[in-house]
């Protein structure tokens, strides 16, 4: 075991105390893990649009002092009484959502939504006990998604953490815990475009082009990428799009666009913005007979969307994913191997790269619209 298993660690964080507010950088206390509880010495840590949004908290509970971070590969330290997969020393990638692996939905071929350790942005405790690990001269600091991972140290539940290669390098398979994932496994788990299909993906962030490379790994012929933000297409080229639609050059709407420019409609679209008239646009764009979308962005809790029911009677289909249908434990780990064989290219994902002292300036780019990930680079 290491030398600081059993004790509490003394190491840096950036913590936010208030909303919107930059991150300070602050030595805390970090508690050993307890039961199903893992210590993780985080090596690498991206910044992610949902730590943004929970950041600025204008639509949410604020919750804090809070410690952000959520997407980021490190190591295990210490591991807390019943965890017997990891074991100090292996490489892992923390992840917002997890795996109990007993549950009926972990249980069940066709679900990653684990009934104990689904993503709630609501719970700032572990649940344990329903304490934090982090605080800071005795004063408890709140944890963010079961990860917080903008600290040296942090506490996850064994559930929560993805035993990876340890070959993989983490600066650059840190980002395969979130964002791509899930714009990836949309495509590849959910929409499953063929060969020579054509797709549409609806907003060109990170998730989105993460569901356009899925589209460019199933072969498909054709890859429309739509956003408002006409930026966005130089970049999307080298993520496989092949034509690009910006709703705000044309007076009808964008799903007719589509359609004209693809004999009906396309096979497959994947929908990456949150926008519920994206939404809409997503699943009235495919076309009849076999046509699939699926939704992916977070809508805020009130929204609401409506359709013809014909859509649906002619044979289109519309789902819904989480997580690109990635069970963390289970899956990630070959996620990881398919860039280890370079089949899927991560690099380009990455932007930008900031000391762990310049975490702010990765929120600065971020909020600007210049980066896709910023790496935050714990030590150096």
């Amino acid at each position: 075991m290491s030398n600081t298993a059993g004790q509490v660690i003394r190491c840096k964080a950036a913590v936010a105390w208030e909303a919107g507010k930059p991150l300070s950088i602050e030595e805390v206390e970090v508690a050993p893990p307890q039961k199903n509880e893992v210590r993780v010495k985080i090596l690498f840590t991206s910044l992610c649009h949902t730590d943004v949004y929970f950041w600025e908290a204008k639509g949410q509970t604020p919750m804090f002092p809070r410690i952000f971070g959520h997407e980021a590969g490190g190591v295990v330290e210490s591991i807390g009484e019943g965890v017997t997969d990891l074991k100090p020393g292996d490489h892992v990638l923390p992840v917002f959502t997890g795996e109990c692996k007993e549950c009926p939905q972990c249980q069940s071929e066709e679900s990653n939504l684990c009934d104990l350790l689904r993503i709630n942005t609501d719970r700032g405790v572990m649940l344990n006990d329903g304490q934090p690990r982090f605080s800071k001269n005795g004063k408890p600091i709140y944890h963010f998604l079961g990860t917080s991972t903008f600290t040296e140290y942090t506490v996850i539940h064994v559930g929560c953490l993805a035993k990876i290669n340890p070959a993989a390098p983490l600066d650059k398979a840190c980002v395969l815990s979130c964002g791509l994932s899930t714009g990836l496994g949309a495509t590849l788990n959910v929409a499953k475009p063929k060969k020579g299909h054509s797709v549409a993906i609806f907003g060109l962030g990170t998730v989105g082009l993460a569901a356009a490379e899925g589209a460019r790994l199933s072969g498909a012929s054709r890859i429309i990428g739509v956003d408002l933000n006409p930026n966005r297409f130089n970049e999307a080229k080298k993520f496989g799009c092949t034509e690009f639609v910006n709703p705000k050059d044309h007076n009808k709407p964008v799903q007719q666009v589509i359609a004209e420019m693809t004999n009906g409609g396309v096979d497959r679209s994947v929908e990456c913005t949150g926008n519920v008239q994206a939404m809409m646009s997503a699943f009235e764009c495919v076309h009849d007979g076999w046509g699939v979308a699926v939704l992916v962005g977070v809508p805020n809790k009130d929204d609401e969307f409506k359709t013809s029911p014909m859509n649906l009677l002619s044979e289109r289909t519309l789902k819904g994913t989480f997580f690109g249908n990635y069970k963390p434990r289970t899956d990630l780990p070959s996620v990881v191997e398919k860039y280890m064989n370079k089949e899927l290219e991560v690099e380009k994902f990455i932007t930008h790269s900031v000391s762990f002292a310049e975490i702010n300036k990765a929120f600065e780019y971020m909020i600007k619209g210049e980066s896709l990930r910023c790496i935050i680079r714990m030590e150096g």
